[in-house]
């Protein structure tokens, strides 16, 4: 018999043994910077190959806004203000990882000041640097590509995107120029 909120006890014990049978999402949470030459930071991670954009996982019961900028201080001793959100992804699973949500936000431009002391402040990052967004294409490994694509697209327009594994949601009524990876030059 399904307990009822009156009997707090019970109806607690009931919810919670609802919500461990929930799935769980990894979530990620990275940021797109910009100096003051419209180039993009990217920062080329210890742990796995390619250059990724600036953030990294989210803890549990974190919100992703609030683990993109404790990841920016840690990885590199940035303080940001976001200025809302540019990309959400799901990423369907993949080699040995369930799915995922992965946040684009936006950190917005730094000024000369400010780009001349980044530097890395942990060990999950060998190096950091401002590409062009060319440049940056061919650094970026696909999955992070489509996103990074659309990130660049929903900061000119003013709009987010919602993605599903890269390519934008066919319900969203328009298709965004996202350029796949091996196509031309944009």
């Amino acid at each position: 018999m399904i307990p009822t909120p009156e009997d707090r006890t019970a109806w607690h014990e009931y919810l919670a043994e609802g919500n461990a049978r929930q799935a769980r999402k990894r979530v990620s949470a990275d940021v797109l910077l910009a100096n003051m030459s419209g180039n993009f930071l990217l920062v080329n991670p210890t742990y796995k190959p390619g250059w990724d954009l600036p953030g990294g996982m989210v803890e549990a019961n974190e919100p992703p806004e609030q683990a993109a900028i404790r990841e920016l201080k840690e990885e590199l001793g940035l303080t940001v203000t976001l200025r809302g959100f540019l990309v959400v992804d799901w990423v369907a699973p993949h080699e040995a990882w369930d799915d995922q949500l992965s946040f684009i936000f936006n950190g917005g431009v730094l000024d000369d000041d400010v780009v001349s002391g980044l530097r890395p402040h942990d060990d999950e990052v060998s190096e950091i640097a401002f590409f062009t967004p060319a440049e940056a294409r061919s650094r970026l490994l696909p999955r992070m590509l489509l996103r990074f694509e659309a990130a660049i697209e929903a900061l000119a327009l003013g709009v987010p995107q919602y993605l599903r594994n890269g390519s934008v949601a066919p319900w969203n009524g328009r298709q965004p120029h996202v350029r796949r990876p091996g196509a031309g030059g944009h």
